[in-house]
């Protein structure tokens, strides 16, 4: 099993005016990722609001996207939201049967915020023994607890040989640095979530980014990631970092993806509030500003 390095955008999820999947914008949503350069897709995580999607939806989701994908590329996908370990096991081979490339697991999920890494490692051992046949990435995920590894336990899970794939989200480049040594000649490889360190982390031993603002402007990841030695890279780098914040998550998104013409609505279940006038003036200003990028490193 071989996850592609690259740019994994963290997908989100278009929703229907009575908030419910809409199928039909999700076709245009992936061909869109496509068109922009990415080299796969993350589904089923916490920007495609998976905490509040059922589990009927989240095996429909993950389905779809990877029968949209049609192979052209990598599809990855998580979705265990429940507490206990017995009722993740089930969503995670329900998910995984859909036919993702690997199953992400999320790192808050096998202990709880108080509990040791010893309580992990037993709960990850249950879970590998459960499901054997199941390639598996791991998610640092920031909801509904940030639980970060530590060097140690990140080196006991890369070598069990199952993980190949670790979003990392410490946002801190000395250790991702570290993170990067612990893994060697193991089958895991790390994706950088964090914008600010990229170009850094790309050229110390990270093989992709997934993170949000690959919902706005992934080409400019993927000429980074294609480009890390260039005489711009750094003009790059800073110009992702400047633009690397956004307002009124995920709805900014769906609103910029309108922008470039998707026929989407910005409706989000985890995010209720409607958009404000700064949010709708900040993502319009980012458009502006990605057409103008595009223009001078000739991009798309």
């Amino acid at each position: 099993m071989t996850i592609p390095n690259g740019i994994y955008p963290t997908m989100i999820t278009p929703f229907t005016v009575d908030n419910k999947i809409d199928y039909a914008v999700l076709e245009a949503l992936v061909d869109w990722y496509l068109a922009n350069g990415v080299h796969g897709l993350f589904a089923v995580c916490q920007s495609s609001e998976m905490f509040f999607l059922t589990l009927e939806e989240r095996v429909r989701l993950a389905h779809t996207i990877v029968e949209l994908a049609d192979g052209r590329i990598s599809v990855i996908a998580s979705g265990h939201i429940s507490d206990r370990i017995e009722d993740q096991i089930e969503e995670i081979k329900a998910i995984a049967a859909a036919g993702p490339d690997a199953f992400v697991l999320v790192a808050n999920r096998l202990a709880g915020a108080q509990e040791s890494e010893d309580v992990f490692k037993r709960n990850l051992d249950r879970l590998l023994n459960t499901v054997p046949d199941i390639a598996f990435g791991f998610y640092e995920c920031p909801y509904p607890d940030h639980r970060l590894f530590s060097t140690p336990l990140l080196r006991h899970v890369a070598e069990t040989g199952r993980f190949h794939f670790l979003k990392d989200t410490c946002c801190d480049l000395e250790r991702i640095i570290e993170r990067i040594h612990a893994v060697a000649h193991t089958p895991m490889k790390i994706y950088n979530a964090s914008t600010v360190f990229l170009l850094e982390s790309l050229r110390a031993g990270c093989v992709g980014f997934s993170g949000i603002m690959g919902n706005y402007h992934p080409q400019f990841y993927r000429w980074l990631f294609d480009n890390p030695n260039h005489p711009r890279a750094e003009e790059m780098q800073l110009y992702l970092s400047m633009m690397g914040q956004c307002l009124q998550y995920p709805r900014s998104a769906k609103y910029y993806l309108s922008l470039e013409g998707l026929p989407i609505l910005e409706h989000s279940r985890m995010a209720p509030q409607a958009l404000n006038p700064e949010s709708k003036g900040w993502t319009r200003q980012l458009q502006q500003l990605t057409r103008r990028l595009e223009a001078e490193f000739e991009i798309g």
